[in-house]
């Protein structure tokens, strides 16, 4: 009876196991694909891919801004076709995915630097933030922005 019951308690263990790795490669597996879709979007937000940005944030989409003004997914796409936020180019210096749930929930956060045009007396106009996204997987739509927010970092004295 011992045994049995030390059999029965090994097969519970292993099987446990088995899932929690499947779990893991799940969750892995997600946060190479949310890391290269952070990529994308900070590509896509610089050429005015507005399909794929239609695409990557969800209709319930909120994001606060650097300085505290929150946006819609509408509000926001409309700001970039109206040229009220504008990207230079904008460089992914540091970025962290983790994923959740067997890989349908993704927490984000990173460091980028925002080039946009020069100010009007002509200096450059270089944003430094720190950010953090909220991504989930929607069965028919994929990997989308829910949640986004940014903070300016401080110019690094020289």
């Amino acid at each position: 009876m011992k045994r049995l019951l030390a059999f029965a308690l090994l097969l519970v263990l292993g099987l446990a196991a088995a899932a929690q790795t499947a779990a893991n490669k799940k969750d892995m597996a997600a946060a190479k694909e949310v890391e290269a879709l952070e990529r994308q979007r900070f590509e896509a937000q610089v050429k005015k891919d507005y399909a794929f940005l239609e695409k990557v944030f969800a209709d319930d989409l909120v994001y606060t801004h650097s300085n505290g003004k929150q946006n819609g997914k509408t509000d926001y796409l409309q700001s970039i076709r109206d040229g009220k936020s504008v990207y230079d180019k904008i460089d992914v210096e540091a970025l962290n995915v983790r994923a959740y749930n067997d890989g349908k929930a993704a927490v984000v956060n990173g460091t980028i630097t925002i080039y946009q045009p020069n100010k009007p007396d002509g200096t450059p106009n270089v944003a430094h933030l720190k950010y953090v996204v909220v991504q989930v997987k929607d069965a028919k739509k994929g990997w989308q922005v829910v949640l986004w927010q940014s903070q300016k970092q401080p110019e690094a004295k020289s």
